[in-house]
């Protein structure tokens, strides 16, 4: 179970993960020892899954993204893990949920252009025989995109 200055940790972390051990020790009120202590552990336990830098989409040209919800014909475990596999290699799909409801899967897929996406679809969706229908809506603008939400 985490404790207020693992929550600490984690929160300035996810600001900046470039952080020295010193640093963190200012930011959380604690030892830089303490922290690369705390640090190790939650990488040990799995709490801290990946250091990561976040890239803006758009500074590498990929100024589009859609929001893609995918119904599956059938729901066969082979069938539900070839899907997943396959948007796993799509370079196109920057995340993939499995979801309850209506959607099978909700994908956020960030290309350059509504070419890229059409291409996509092509693809990666229509020629899929699993694939019964997907709707896909055009973001507009990232509202909000906070990873340290979680604390």
């Amino acid at each position: 179970m985490l404790d207020d200055l693992d929550r600490r940790i984690l929160g300035a972390l996810q600001k900046n993960n470039r952080l020295s051990f010193a640093e963190l020790a200012d930011l959380v009120g604690s030892s830089a020892a303490s922290c690369m202590r705390r640090v190790n552990k939650l990488r040990a336990d799995g709490v801290i899954t990946a250091d990561i830098s976040l890239v803006d989409p758009k500074a590498l040209g990929k100024s589009l993204t859609v929001v893609v919800t995918v119904e599956l014909d059938r729901e066969r475990l082979d069938l539900v893990d070839e899907f997943k596999r396959a948007m796993r290699a799509a370079k196109e799909v920057t995340q993939c949920y499995m979801v309850t409801g209506d959607a099978d899967f909700v994908l956020i897929v960030a290309v350059e252009d509504v070419e890229a996406f059409d291409i996509f679809v092509k693809t990666k969706l229509y020629t899929n025989p699993n694939v019964r229908k997907f709707k896909s809506m055009i973001a507009l603008d990232r509202v909000k995109f906070e990873p340290r939400a979680l604390l």
